[in-house]
């Protein structure tokens, strides 16, 4: 069964068990999915109100954008699980096997790909969050704070993913590569998504 096909107590029980799917990284995407959920809340709480007038344009760009980024973290929930399969099956190829490196390789990379998407999702969802933080209604503006919260989590999430699958690839190119851009995304963007969260709770502390 996919994920989106479960319920909400089916998915977290299968994520407590034994099972090798859902992991980290389904956990992570929808994470980042519930994030940018929680950004549209606050665009369509906004949109339509005489008080936000003036930013009705861009809230209703960023919601549009946080919609369609949310269904696509919720996607990767899957994406993650139906990669990680073949790397768990190339794993129990004998060591002596003379085709294991090959295919652990092809492995390696199939399954680094959806947290790889989910580091970059994450981050244009944290870019939407400043905007609903700037612009949205202050009715809802704790939703953009837990929506930075949730978005900051699955960032983390994913990119340790990523790094679990590069600690193993033996073309370090490739793996040094996707290593830099995770650094780099995970710095800038685990900073701008604190400083929305601590910026809103900030006014209520």
């Amino acid at each position: 069964m996919q994920a989106q096909d479960m319920t909400l107590a089916q998915f977290t029980g299968d994520l407590a068990s034994k099972k090798a799917v859902p992991g980290g990284g389904g956990g992570a995407a929808l994470a980042g999915a519930l994030g940018a959920a929680l950004g549209s809340m606050v665009g369509e709480l906004t949109l339509g109100k005489p008080r936000y007038a003036a930013v009705q344009e861009q809230m209703a760009d960023l919601t549009a954008r946080a919609k369609d980024l949310s269904r696509r973290l919720l996607a990767l929930v899957d994406a993650d699980a139906q990669a990680f399969l073949p790397l768990s099956r190339a794993y129990a190829i004998p060591k002596d096997d003379p085709g294991r490196a090959e295919e652990m390789e092809r492995c390696l990379r199939l399954a680094a790909e959806p947290p790889m998407e989910m580091v970059r999702l994450c981050c244009q969802a944290i870019e939407l969050m400043e905007g609903f933080a700037r612009m949205g209604s202050v009715l809802a503006v704790s939703d953009a704070a837990a929506g930075a919260a949730l978005c900051r989590g699955a960032l983390y999430g994913a990119a340790v993913n990523v790094k679990v699958n590069t600690k193993a690839m033996a073309d370090r190119a490739c793996a040094d590569a996707l290593n830099d851009e995770v650094d780099r995304l995970t710095k800038a963007y685990g900073q701008r998504a604190e400083t929305v969260y601590s910026e809103i709770y900030g006014r209520y502390c």
